[in-house]
């Protein structure tokens, strides 16, 4: 159905201004946009001290608790059963697959119901976005606390639903990793996919072969600092995303972009000479040897050991640009690495289609064109990251002091007006996976960088990958859009303040 869109005037309180008669958001609030939506007129419901939350899934409402207590003040205890007065978030079903849920608000409790424990988190995701924005602070805030009355009915268009964070051109610290993960998890995005390995840094450690971390990890763009994450860490990670219904995809790039492990060991190299560390930006002038056996060794061993600590489905094994690697070795190359996936689902950008894919194989299209027979072709699963409108380092416009414009440059109206279904043609609607939303971090060296480039083009990207193509509307979308900054505000997020949204006055 088509969500009728209201922008409340509660979006204008900002963290820490006392609001007694502060309005009600609304259900026409919430991005993604829901499937179906059904406000109760002259019905909310409203958190008090007494409030608890009950979940048959721990975690979820541990988190949601957590929160709650963080803003409002509230004890908000975790029941022991569904309480009279309180959220209770049940397992009872909805309608739809394992990522739907049903929200129910009435004036006595709020109840989310779900098939399966993510989509109790996605209801939770919603619910929050109903709250007022205070309610995302880390520091307690006036209340008070209400949430609209009504229906949501809500499963993804999607099941794959992306973001890549590239740590390898520069490195960001497990922190800024995690809070990106918090950050992407509220707009049910559920895959974050991590750029491990470049010409400029190698930054997760690998036993076989421990130079690639200490050696071929100590390296950024323009000289910045380096770093990489040990195997401790990485699970860390991994478990962090899992309490928010993400899994993590690991990415080692291959047989290009690979100057750091070639630096870090002379046997990789078809010369046995060590080319130095690399800052710069460039691409395409690396590449393993091909033709030596020593290469398939590291291989496999490095895909054994990121396997053995990722429990996700997923290897990415990049294989772009790799322009220095004649088109008979890659394919005899990409040919012979798929297999050593030690049971994970391959996916590789799209240039894998120019070899030959296994079946499984998954191709992640990044070009700019909307034709593309080789992918269109392949008869497989394609993610759709075209990069003219899903590249979040490309510039919003030619002034903005971040990003690149090589693809072009992406507002937030050309990151929203594309449809995932169609862009490619020739290839089938069954076909596409879904999307993601790559963040390149040439220019990108803090998380604040991190926030700029991503909001307010990454929620718009998220509604592609869950929402009905029939709910995609821009004026719809900008109004609700333009609802989130003062959620940002709380939240500390520094996000580009585009002059195609009519943001809140204090957002």
């Amino acid at each position: 159905m088509r969500i009728r869109v209201v922008l409340v005037s509660l979006v204008l309180v900002t963290c820490g201004v006392s609001a007694p008669a502060r309005a009600v958001v609304s259900f026409g609030a919430v991005v993604p946009a829901p499937v179906s939506s059904v406000p109760a007129s002259g019905v909310t419901y409203q958190i008090t001290s007494s409030a608890s939350v009950y979940s048959d899934v721990p975690g979820t409402g541990d988190l949601l608790a957590q929160q709650l207590r963080r803003s409002t003040g509230y004890p908000v205890p975790i029941a022991s059963a569904p309480p009279a007065d309180g959220i209770s978030l049940r397992l009872t079903g909805a309608p739809g697959g394992d990522e739907a849920y049903q929200l129910d608000v009435t004036a006595a409790a709020i109840t989310i119901s779900a098939n399966k424990p993510a989509g109790l988190f996605y209801g939770v995701q919603t619910l929050r976005q109903l709250l007022p924005p205070t309610a995302d602070s880390p520091t307690v805030q006036p209340g008070p606390w209400q949430v609209p009355g009504g229906r949501i009915v809500d499963q993804p268009r999607y099941a794959y639903r992306g973001a890549m964070l590239d740590v390898a051109r520069h490195f960001f610290p497990l922190s800024a990793v995690e809070r990106y993960v918090d950050q992407i998890a509220l707009y049910k995005i559920n895959v974050l996919h991590l750029h491990l390995s470049d010409d400029q840094g190698w930054r997760i450690v690998i036993d076989s072969w421990p130079r690639l971390a200490t050696y071929g990890g100590s390296t950024a763009v323009g000289g910045d600092p380096g770093g990489y994450y040990t195997k401790a860490q990485y699970q860390e990670l991994v478990a962090y995303a899992a309490a928010r219904s993400v899994t993590i995809i690991p990415e080692i790039d291959m047989p290009g972009h690979t100057n750091a492990a070639l630096a870090s060991y002379a046997d990789l190299n078809c010369n046995g000479v060590a080319p130095p560390l690399y800052t710069g930006t460039d691409v395409g002038f690396s590449s393993l040897c091909v033709s030596k056996e020593i290469t398939y060794t590291f291989v496999d061993q490095v895909l054994g050991e990121l396997a053995a600590i990722t429990p996700g489905p997923y290897l990415h094994l990049g294989g772009d640009e790799a322009s220095s690697t004649s088109a008979a070795d890659y394919k005899t190359f990409m040919n012979r690495v798929q297999p050593l996936a030690h049971g994970k689902t391959v996916i590789g950008w799209h240039d894998i289609v120019n070899a030959t894919p296994l079946p499984s194989t998954v191709a992640q299209y990044w070009g700019t064109s909307t034709r593309n027979a080789a992918v269109a072709g392949a008869g497989r699963k394609v993610i759709m990251s075209p990069a003219s409108r899903a590249y979040l380092d490309m510039k919003y416009n030619r002034r903005t002091p971040l990003g690149q414009t090589w693809a072009g440059v992406i507002e937030v109206r050309d990151a929203y007006g594309w449809d995932p279904a169609t862009f490619l043609s020739g290839l089938p609607s069954s076909q596409v996976l879904g999307v993601e939303a790559p963040l390149w971090t040439e220019t990108i060296r803090t998380g604040a960088d991190i926030d700029y480039m991503a909001f307010p083009r990454l929620p718009a990207l998220a509604e592609l990958g869950w929402s009905p193509q029939s709910t995609h509307d821009w004026t719809a979308f900008k109004s609700r859009l333009a609802a989130q900054g003062p959620r940002w505000r709380v939240m500390g997020v520094n996000y580009y303040h585009s002059t195609q949204i009519s943001w809140p006055a204090g957002s």
